[in-house]
């Protein structure tokens, strides 16, 4: 275990204090200690701690209650309240507050080292999600799907060779992530990425952009300027929308692929491309060819590697786990104590027709964490198309066992997903709790 992984143990008995001190140190982990609430406020303020283990009976504060500031001052920290008295109800308040759990000194000191160990898998993951975020290689993209993992398998593949690749799907599939991760492993990663939307410019502006000028080319051009194709020399030109590429450009841009040629608007003097060429389209490129709209030539030349990305349709199994990552993502970036996302919410997003895709998804998931205050986002935080839209339900949405799942649901959702208090409140077994939540799938 790394030293790296640093936790805070904050109880105003010294000989327990210390003995936990020594254990986790003996783990593995780097401790520091603290005596009261104000130490350990100030301790969080000086340092960055993974994980915090608070008793509830602090000299001038409630660990219940600490629970709450430790979160606003560490977001992603995990905290785990423990007591020498259980409650039921402090438990509860301790897990809506932030709490990773909540344990009963002596009853559950067998748990301790597993539950910390538990807790920092879980900062693991939201330190994770931001860098997922921001990344620029395959790290960015998330799933386990069938579909989304033959992308990544192609793209993995293509990306050490300088081949031409078309990346094909709906809008907000994430082409333009997959086209960076391609060129982030691929021996040009060094240099330029550049992309540019070929349905968003004039013909004429296009045409510059792409292949650049020379001085008294048309009027306002006082200056020769570089193109995309010159600037991203060794390294890649990703051409988003490629289908409403004009059909005079396609015929440069042919050249470009075929010989390395190209010519800035202006200039009768060629100039040689090094230059990978990375194309996405959400068109039927095959479709417009036929109709004569695309180049036939040009569509077998990036043909030669296609990448289909799925969309959310066909990757509802990822649905929920890309909403996780972007909560986490939301949270962090806007101090938020938020950590999941409730039942019901689930279900709505697994339900939705999702037309702008991964996009659509983080777009909605952004919003939401703005709006929520609680530890899980909640219905209300989404836009009323998502909240007026009928939960699901089926034909038996009365019967006895239909209602009895409801009513666990919500109970879950008030003890934040923690299991063993959810039995607690319900009066049932934990064993029995685990074996209703896998005949319902809602493990």
């Amino acid at each position: 275990m790394s030293a790296t992984q640093r936790l805070l143990i904050v109880d105003d008995e010294p000989q327990l204090r210390n003995m936990l001190q020594r254990l986790f140190e003996s783990e593995g982990y780097a401790v520091t200690a603290a005596a009261d609430g104000a130490q350990a406020m100030q301790r969080l303020k000086a340092q960055r701690f993974h994980v915090v283990l608070c008793d509830v009976k602090l000299p001038d504060a409630n660990g219940v209650e600490l629970t709450k500031a430790i979160k606003s001052q560490q977001p992603e920290a995990e905290v785990i309240v423990f007591t020498a008295f259980g409650d039921v109800h402090d438990a509860v308040r301790a897990v809506q507050n932030g709490a990773f759990d909540y344990l009963v000194k002596g009853d559950d000191n067998n748990k301790l080292v597993p539950t910390v160990a538990r807790a920092l898998e879980k900062n693991a993951v939201v330190v994770r999600a931001p860098k997922a975020m921001t990344a620029k290689s395959f790290d960015a993209i998330t799933g386990r799907s069938p579909a989304i993992a033959q992308a990544l398998d192609l793209s993995r593949k293509v990306a050490p060779t300088d081949a031409t690749v078309l990346l094909m799907g709906e809008t907000g599939t994430g082409k333009e992530v997959f086209a960076t991760a391609i060129h982030a492993a691929s021996a040009r990663s060094g240099k330029p990425f550049l992309p540019i939307n070929c349905g968003a410019l004039s013909r004429e502006l296009l045409d510059s952009e792409l292949f650049g000028h020379v001085a008294g080319a048309f009027t306002g051009a006082l200056k020769d300027k570089k193109g995309l194709v010159e600037a991203a020399a060794g390294g890649t030109l990703f051409l988003d929308e490629i289908g409403e590429l004009p059909t005079d450009l396609q015929a440069k841009l042919l050249r470009v692929l075929e010989t390395g040629d190209y010519l800035r608007v202006g200039d009768t003097k060629p100039m040689k491309a090094d230059v990978r060429v990375i194309a996405a389209t959400h068109r039927d490129l095959r479709g417009e060819v036929a109709k004569g709209g695309f180049r036939e030539d040009l569509y077998y030349r990036l043909s030669a590697f296609i990448i289909r990305l799925p969309s959310l349709a066909e990757r509802k199994a990822d649905i929920q786990v890309l909403a996780q990552q972007f909560v986490l993502y939301y949270a962090a970036r806007f101090k938020k104590p938020i950590t999941g996302i409730d039942d019901a919410v689930k279900e709505r997003l697994m339900h939705h027709t999702w037309r702008g895709n991964v996009r659509e998804l983080r777009n909605v998931i952004e919003r939401a964490c703005i709006l929520c205050d609680g530890p899980l986002l909640d219905a209300a935080s989404l836009p009323m198309e998502l909240q007026s839209a009928p939960a699901p339900t089926t034909s038996a949405a009365y019967d006895l066992e239909s209602v009895e799942r409801e009513h666990i649901r919500r109970v879950l959702k008030q003890t934040g997903g923690n299991k063993t208090l959810a039995a607690e409140l319900l009066g049932i077994g934990l064993t029995t709790l685990y074996a209703k939540l896998k005949k319902w799938g809602m493990q």
